[in-house]
């Protein structure tokens, strides 16, 4: 499904459960489509009595593509390392800001007032950014696997770090192989090869699209620390983190619930930068449970 948003954003999206019930808004993470959010997650979120929404960041899947605004991501990194910050702003198409109202111009054409708004990785910090830029429209807020944007925290391991920057082959069979790379980040004891190239190769029929992955590191890499922003949150706050996860540190999870007044703080063992579905209780519990309260 497909809906137009007032930015003029078109945001594809599926829903899972029945719209009278609370709805939880599910926001994906960097370059990942919606498929992210696995099908059967979204389906037993949906039936503990949650009207789940899960979509397609723009530049990802079948939301809008910004063509029009081409990025080269390793002029773009030389810009930013260099400290020229002016030069890379410049070569972004949007920010993270824009991201969010993204998923709040989604919850207006829905006709949803009011969500749970469920965010990982990046899409924790598009999350994070919802709650604080329109914390009316937004119930509850679980930010999963992400980080505040200071620089001292939630920082990648070399090896995560240098396969997050790598890509992958643009054929089909050398991108669904190269998933397999993810490992390094994902739960040392359910991290599983044959789930990463399962959702490649979904991913990839689906809507193979490259061209926006360095846009969107250039609106995550320049929207910087929301440290401030989130010491004044007032929405409940569920923070989740996996303490096998390499691509955003622990820290990342810890230093956000220190931040937040009055949040919750989950660490899970055996998880890394994933939901393996050995842990989808876990998760689903907490969700369950924060969107009761929220």
């Amino acid at each position: 499904m497909r809906a137009e948003t007032t930015s003029g954003i078109a945001v594809e999206y599926e829903t899972f459960g029945h719209p009278p019930d609370p709805a939880v808004l599910l926001v994906m993470g960097f370059g990942t489509q919606l498929l992210g959010w696995d099908a059967e997650f979204c389906r037993q979120l949906a039936a503990r009595g949650r009207y789940v929404i899960r979509y397609d960041n723009r530049d990802c899947g079948l939301s809008t593509r910004i063509d029009d605004h081409p990025l080269d991501l390793g002029d773009f990194l030389v810009a930013v390392t260099s400290g020229d910050v002016e030069r890379a702003s410049a070569m972004a198409a949007y920010s993270l800001l824009d991201m969010a109202r993204d998923g709040v111009g989604l919850l207006d054409a829905l006709g949803i007032d009011r969500a749970h708004v469920v965010g990982s990785s990046m899409g924790g910090m598009i999350a994070q950014t919802m709650a604080t830029d329109v914390p009316g429209r937004v119930l509850s807020l679980t930010s999963m696997m992400s980080s505040t944007g200071e620089q001292e925290y939630g920082q990648s391991t070399p090896e995560a770090r240098q396969v997050l920057l790598a890509g992958r082959p643009a054929d089909r069979e050398g991108h669904i192989a190269a998933a397999e790379r993810e490992l390094v980040w994902a739960s040392r004891r359910y991290g599983d090869a044959a789930q990463l190239r399962a959702l490649a190769a979904a991913s990839y029929d689906r809507a193979y699209y490259p061209a926006g992955v360095p846009r969107q590191l250039a609106a995550m890499i320049l929207d910087g620390s929301r440290a401030e922003s989130l010491r004044l949150l007032d929405v409940p706050t569920l923070v989740v983190h996996g303490l096998d996860d390499t691509l955003i540190d622990p820290s990342g999870g810890r230093r956000t619930a220190e931040l937040v007044p009055g949040s919750r703080l989950l660490l899970l063992e055996d998880m890394g930068h994933d939901r393996p579905p050995a842990l989808w209780p876990a998760l689903l519990d907490a969700i369950a449970d924060h969107t009761d309260r929220g």
